[in-house]
């Protein structure tokens, strides 16, 4: 069975989907036999990395909040997170933009190392308060998941797989994929947002059932 996750390593229900995914994969029988497979997804493709700015100014800005309302909403989510086990920290989030982080995901991917890297990618951003968008750290992450550091420096130099960010996009325009998390299972089924984990479970074992049967 292959699933397959639109995301983006910045967005806060992202990360909780792919937890709660996760824990309902544990409790698949046949979890060994599924293949996951990230997909880019660019909340803002024209957002700059702004290091300088908090998430709370960046938030405020976007909804047209005060800091102070941001902050309220980003502790009300930071309490979500900790309910699948994840520790978000707002305050150290360096607002960046993610092209290069998935274009990193797509070399990843070509080592059969993209799951690892897309949660080193997610805990640095939301945990670590990491720069995703600068090239050492991106360089120092893959290198963590085993790949060599002169390959990334030559994929980050140059637009090596840029086409695959752009291909993962324009596939879900044409899915009509317009938020995410968004999780395809085997082409047939979708799961769109961070859903309960027994949500997962449930289209987990209906597309090996129907696998099966056919």
């Amino acid at each position: 069975m292959k699933v397959e996750i639109w995301s983006v390593v910045i967005c806060t229900f992202c990360y909780i989907g792919k937890r709660r995914f996760e824990h309902a994969l544990e409790k698949f029988s046949h979890k060994d036999e599924v293949e996951i497979v990230w997909h880019s997804f660019e909340l803002d493709p024209e957002r700059e990395s702004v290091p300088w700015k908090s998430i709370h100014q960046i938030f405020a800005e976007k909804k047209g909040w005060s800091v102070e309302q941001a902050k309220e909403m980003n502790d009300h989510v930071t309490k979500m997170a900790k309910e699948v086990g994840l520790t978000y920290d707002f305050d150290k989030a360096i607002p960046v933009n993610t092209f290069n982080a998935h274009r990193i995901s797509h070399l990843a991917a070509k080592h059969n190392v993209q799951n690892e890297m897309e949660e080193l990618l997610f805990s640095s951003y939301f945990t670590k308060g990491l720069n995703i968008d600068d090239a050492n750290s991106l360089v120092s992450l893959a290198n963590q998941v085993g790949i060599d550091s002169k390959e990334t420096e030559q994929v980050l130099k140059n637009s090596n797989y840029s086409e695959d960010v752009r291909q993962d996009e324009e596939e879900a325009k044409e899915i009509g994929i317009n938020g995410v998390p968004f999780f395809v299972f085997d082409r047939k089924y979708a799961i769109s947002g961070a859903q309960p984990e027994d949500v997962f479970i449930r289209t987990l074992e209906k597309v090996w059932e129907e696998r099966t049967a056919s």
